[in-house]
């Protein structure tokens, strides 16, 4: 798993990758109450604005972590947005995404160096 310092985790899984945000970005964001997601078949670029998240806190947008195409999206999200709040980097994934250029994720940090970032 790697992760960025827009706290977003990235998990490879055959060839796409799966994208969410991190416990820690949830419990700073307080009770999501509404979720936008991607359509499928979107073109993106890294930083692009791909999902709108609202909480009781903020309403924030998560940006593409890297190039390339959204194969999925989670829609149980949008029924529920809470499950980011209880399964942040689990069942609450936001997209998957098919990367045009896989290196992108080599500068992004592992574990024990985004644990270090957050503290």
């Amino acid at each position: 798993m790697k992760f960025t310092e827009e706290h977003e985790w990235l998990r490879e899984e055959d060839d796409v990758i799966v994208v969410g945000i991190t416990e820690h970005a949830a419990t700073q964001l307080g009770d999501l109450v509404f979720v936008e997601l991607p359509s499928v078949g979107t073109e993106v670029v890294k930083d692009d604005e791909v999902v709108v998240i609202e909480s009781v806190k903020a309403a924030s947008d998560i940006l593409a972590p890297i190039d390339g195409e959204i194969v999925e999206v989670n829609e149980a999200l949008v029924e529920n947005p809470g499950l980011v709040n209880e399964d942040a980097q689990g069942d609450a994934w936001f997209f998957k995404i098919k990367p045009s250029d896989p290196s992108q994720m080599d500068d992004m940090m592992d574990e024990a160096a985004y644990k270090k970032f957050v503290d």
